[in-house]
């Protein structure tokens, strides 16, 4: 009995030791800023898609401001992973970290719903944030920056804004697309690539090309589209580098303002401690180009 005692003691002991290990990072920000934690932009029945806000010292002036969605495949991941905003705090940003619906719980178009939601909260919320609503940026890695992509792209396209309809002119200055999925059937059926994120996202829509097409950001650049600023490593093993090369000749035909960085020897979101130095800077650049 003292052994099974002590077994379930070291089993407890572990446990919170694991515990401790995966709890996420917090977001670390400069004296001044404050934070609003799991506020609610939408509500889809049970679902309340939620953001967390990171805002700069009240000043006359509003701020601009950068939305971060997560990736994973879009069928898991959380916005608490997230937590690399120095060099937007720096540069007086407030931050919107957003999360939305996964495979588990609702398929395609779900998550770009909600993407457009968040975008959508910010902009009619605006005033009261202090934010300039001609001053967003939004950025995500891998499917969140096909959503970051696909969110930016549509403008004023309220094709997926059916839980969030407005009015309100929808804009952003820029986006921010780090290794993204820019073509889905490409992902999904490719010859470099077959992904069963992609099929599984897609659900009953896994065949049909029209619709594939409507949630890829490739197919949704147009001339008035917004400076894209798109990041990639040339080994990436998970979406290849080739999508963000056909994005970049599709932004340069329709001569949008864009930079495409290829990493040599890049992973998936996986560069050196150099290289992720050399992107921050030249991401912080494009956007200071844009008076942003």
């Amino acid at each position: 009995m003292k052994s099974i005692f002590i077994l379930c003691g070291l089993l407890c002991a572990n446990f919170t030791l694991y515990a401790q290990e995966i709890e996420p990072k917090k977001v670390q920000y400069p004296n001044g800023f404050t934070e609003q934690l799991n506020v609610v932009y939408t509500k889809v029945g049970d679902w309340e898609g939620k953001l967390d806000l990171y805002l700069p010292p009240l000043t006359k002036e509003p701020t601009p401001v950068l939305i971060n969605i997560h990736g994973g495949g879009w069928n898991k991941g959380t916005k608490e992973s997230q937590t690399g905003f120095s060099r937007f705090f720096k540069k007086g940003y407030a931050v919107a970290n957003i999360e939305y619906r996964l495979t588990g719980v609702a398929t395609a178009p779900a998550a770009i719903e909600d993407s457009r939601c968040a975008l959508i909260y910010i902009i009619n919320n605006a005033k009261k944030l202090n934010i300039d609503p001609d001053k967003i940026v939004i950025m995500g890695g891998s499917a969140g920056g096909h959503l970051a992509l696909m969110a930016g792209l549509l403008e004023n396209n309220p094709v997926f804004d059916t839980n969030c309809a407005t009015n309100t002119r929808v804009k952003v200055a820029a986006i921010i697309d780090k290794y993204g999925i820019t073509d889905v059937w490409d992902w999904a059926y490719g010859p470099i690539k077959t992904s069963k994120s992609a099929t599984s996202w897609l659900g009953e829509k896994a065949k049909d090309d029209a619709f594939i097409k409507s949630v890829s950001p490739l197919y949704q650049v147009k001339k008035t589209s917004p400076p894209t600023f798109i990041v990639h490593g040339d080994a990436d093993p998970t979406v290849p580098h080739q999508q963000s090369i056909a994005l970049k000749e599709r932004y340069d035909k329709m001569g949008v303002k864009n930079e495409l960085v290829i990493v040599k020897g890049g992973l998936h979101g996986k560069f050196s401690k150099e290289d992720n130095s050399m992107v921050d800077g030249k991401i912080m650049d494009f956007l200071k180009s844009l008076g942003l």
